[in-house]
């Protein structure tokens, strides 16, 4: 499964990921989708690798992309999936892209938005995909449910942001992003674990982690 595939599971309604398909029929797809279908594909690979720059330059290329369309929806819902990923990363902002065009991007990204912002409102549950509704019912319960890897670490970021994660969703947390080589979530959830230890007053567990830690942000780029 590709990571734009994937991206179908991370968030319910998005038109993006439909339009952005191959054409029907045999009619040849717009040279827009093609690649801003690539660049996002570019973009969400690069961040999760922690190669800040590549991505930078992948999103600007999609933006613009999406952008010559004239849908504003369209360039709201991949400022979504750049706010997604870094909730999954746990850099946590209040998604500047997406606030100037969520009045055009539908009822389910700004519920969506607002989920992934800490802003959680159960009214709102039923507009987000199934995954995300069972984690605000059940918290870190439904994390292992999930089995898209990226979509488990955005709700293991939406937990944290509203203090409702568990220390097991923590470490599926740091396992889903070492299974996949994920530097840049790797490091951020380690550094959530090392802390636990230094508040517990393991100074042994948290050295190892900070061990781990250097490992990872030493690795070859």
């Amino acid at each position: 499964m590709t990571l734009r595939r994937r991206a179908l599971a991370r968030f319910a309604a998005i038109p993006v990921v439909v339009l952005l398909g191959a054409c029907a029929g045999g009619t040849p797809t717009p040279g827009w989708r093609l690649a801003a279908r690539g660049a996002l594909d570019g973009f969400e690979t690069a961040w999760l690798r922690g190669e800040t720059r590549v991505a930078e330059q992948e999103f600007t290329r999609a933006r613009a992309e999406l952008a010559s369309t004239g849908d504003a929806a369209l360039v709201a819902r991949a400022e979504l999936t750049r706010c997604a990923l870094r909730v999954a990363s746990l850099e946590f902002d209040d998604c500047p892209g997406f606030r100037p065009l969520a009045r055009d991007a539908g009822a389910a990204a700004r519920a969506y938005a607002a989920y992934i912002g800490g802003r959680w409102d159960e009214s709102d549950a039923s507009l987000l995909p199934e995954q995300h509704r069972a984690v605000m019912a059940r918290d870190g319960d439904a994390l292992a449910a999930i089995a898209d890897p990226v979509s488990r670490l955005v709700a293991a970021g939406a937990l944290l942001r509203v203090g409702r994660i568990a220390p097991t969703g923590i470490a599926a947390a740091v396992d889903t992003a070492s299974g996949n080589g994920w530097r840049r979530p790797l490091v951020a959830w380690l550094g959530v674990q090392e802390k636990r230890a230094q508040a517990a007053g393991d100074a042994q567990a948290a050295a190892a982690i900070r061990r781990r830690i250097e490992l990872v942000v030493g690795a070859p780029r």
